[in-house]
C-alpha cells in the first residue's frame, strides 16, 4: 500500500481528464459475486467532470437539499452540533448544491479515512469499472451512490433529525428504499459503521452480512484493542482489496492480509472476521494530506 502514496495529484487528474468524454455508466444486473457496502466521509473534494451517471435517487436528494436550503445556520448548527463559523460555511455549501452539470465522481469525492485506506485516484481504468459494479456507499443525501455516480460536495449525515420534516429523521426518510435497491441475493461485505448499516439491514437477511472487525494490539497490555482510526483506514484497504483482487466469495474474506492485519480465527466469527495488525501498516495514507 505504500507504493501508492507514491502517485501524484497530477496522475490522478490525467486519469480523471482521460475519462471525461466517456459514455455514461450503466446501471448493473446482479449475477454472482460480493457486494462491498460503504459510507461516505463528511471531508469531501471537487473535481467535476463529465459523462457521469446520475446517482438513482437524484430526486429525493433534490428534496432534501431544498429542506436543508430553507433553514437558517442557527438551526443546522444545532442539527449537525456544528460552530457558528462551520454552520455558515454548511449553509453555503448547501446553497451552492447543484444536482446536473459536470459533477465529481463519488469514488473520487470522499477523502475521509476510510477513503484513505482505499487509495480510489490509483485505480485503473479496469479497477474503476469493477468497483462500479461491485462497490455502493450509503449516503445521507444521495441514499445510495455508485461509485461512479456524479454528486456534489454536501453535508448531511445518516444518523441526523430531521426538524420541522414530516419523516423526522433520515431513517424514516430514507425507509426501505435503499436496501430494495441492493441485489436481492448474495454475499454483502459490509464495512460501514451502524449508523449507516441501520437504513438497510432492518430490511435485509442478516445472513447475507458479513462485516469485518479490526483490531491493533496494544503496546501498553499486549492485547487486540479497537483503534478508531486504524479500523476506517483498515475498512479502506479491504474494499480496495476486494477490488484490485476481484474478491467474489465469502470463503476468501479471511485471506486478507493488508497493512499489517491478518485474520485471527479464534476471535473470529463467521459473520464478523476479526483481523488483528501488531504494527499498523496504513498510517500516512491520507488523500487530503496530498492536496496541501
Amino acid at each position: 500500500m505504500d507504493r501508492d502514496r507514491q502517485c501524484g495529484r497530477a496522475v490522478d487528474r490525467a486519469r480523471l481528464t482521460s475519462r471525461e468524454a466517456a459514455p455514461k455508466p450503466p446501471l448493473f444486473v446482479y449475477n454472482a459475486g460480493m457486494l462491498i457496502l460503504l459510507h461516505t466521509s463528511k471531508a469531501m473534494r471537487s473535481d467535476p467532470m463529465t459523462g457521469l451517471r446520475a446517482p438513482q435517487f437524484i430526486e429525493q436528494a433534490k428534496q432534501l437539499n431544498n429542506y436543508l436550503a430553507a433553514l437558517s445556520p442557527q438551526t443546522l448548527a444545532k442539527m449537525m452540533n456544528l460552530s457558528p463559523a462551520l454552520a455558515g460555511k454548511t449553509h453555503d455549501l448547501i446553497a451552492g448544491w447543484i444536482s446536473t452539470g459536470p459533477q465529481t465522481a463519488a469514488i473520487d469525492a470522499f477523502i475521509g479515512d476510510i477513503y484513505s485506506g482505499m487509495q480510489a485516484p490509483t485505480f485503473t481504468a479496469a479497477e474503476r469499472k469493477y468497483a462500479d459494479q461491485w462497490l455502493r456507499i450509503l449516503s445521507g443525501l444521495y441514499g445510495l451512490l455508485h461509485p461512479l455516480d456524479g454528486i456534489t460536495p454536501y453535508r448531511l449525515e445518516m444518523g441526523y433529525k430531521l426538524p420541522g420534516h414530516s419523516a423526522g429523521d433520515m431513517y424514516k426518510f430514507w425507509g426501505d428504499r435503499i436496501a430494495k435497491a441492493l441485489p436481492k441475493a448474495g454475499p454483502v461485505l459490509n464495512l460501514t459503521a451502524v449508523e449507516y448499516s441501520d437504513v438497510v439491514t432492518p430490511y435485509m437477511d442478516a445472513s447475507r452480512f458479513i462485516a469485518p472487525r479490526f483490531m491493533t494490539v496494544s503496546p501498553k497490555t499486549g492485547e487486540p484493542a479497537f483503534v478508531v482510526v486504524h479500523a476506517k483506514i483498515a475498512r479502506g484497504a479491504f474494499a480496495r482489496w476486494m477490488i484490485v483482487n476481484r474478491i467474489d466469495k465469502a470463503s476468501a474474506v479471511p485471506e486478507f492480509a493488508e497493512i499489517g492485519y491478518k485474520y485471527v480465527k479464534k476471535l473470529s466469527k463467521p459473520a464478523e472476521p476479526v483481523f488483528v495488525c501488531k504494527e499498523f501498516g496504513g498510517t500516512g495514507l491520507s488523500i487530503r494530506m496530498q492536496d496541501k
